[in-house]
């Protein structure tokens, strides 16, 4: 086991998840699940609030409140479901466009981190990240949480998306 290796690992991990945070739920009018409930729904959209909380891992109510808060700031619109009971989740335009603001302020913050790495060692990273990302989820709702930010257009440009589950 290398402790320092780890360490570092998980020192990185809580900056880019800090930076990454604060990137993402600056200019919307909710935090918590509601960027990742964006961005799910940019790539997924017609989804139900079932669905959304289980990628979000959440409670119900914690999913309606979520998506109550997105259709009361004109992100989000509910249309009829598949059935009388249900209810299928879409982004407005507004959300689009929300969601775009979202993807590209992380990249700003996570690029902030990969910064003070020369190209060549950013291009011998990549491969050693892709081989952890793969290791992330076993099926599809797994790969569906872990990708809950993810910026589905940079991911699945060759070679495409590591988690071969969200497809």
């Amino acid at each position: 086991m290398d402790d320092r290796l780890a360490n570092l690992l998980g020192v990185t991990a809580l900056a880019a998840h800090d930076r990454m945070r604060a990137a993402v739920e600056s200019g919307l009018p909710a935090g918590g699940a509601a960027p990742a409930a964006l961005v799910h729904l940019h790539a997924h959209p017609g989804g139900t609030i079932e669905a959304l909380r289980h990628v979000l891992g959440i409670s119900q109510p914690a999913a309606v409140r979520t998506v109550d808060r997105l259709v009361a700031a004109g992100l989000l619109e509910r249309r009829s479901g598949r059935d009388r009971r249900s209810l299928d989740l879409h982004l407005t335009a507004a959300g689009k466009r929300a969601t775009e603001r979202l993807h590209a302020r992380r990249l700003e913050a996570l690029d902030g981190l990969l910064a003070a790495l020369e190209p060549a060692e950013r291009a011998s990273l990549r491969p050693l990240l892709e081989r952890l990302v793969a290791s992330l989820a076993a099926d599809r709702a797994g790969a569906l949480s872990t990708c809950r930010l993810c910026d589905r257009a940079a991911c699945t440009s060759a070679p495409g998306c590591p988690l071969q589950h969200t497809a």
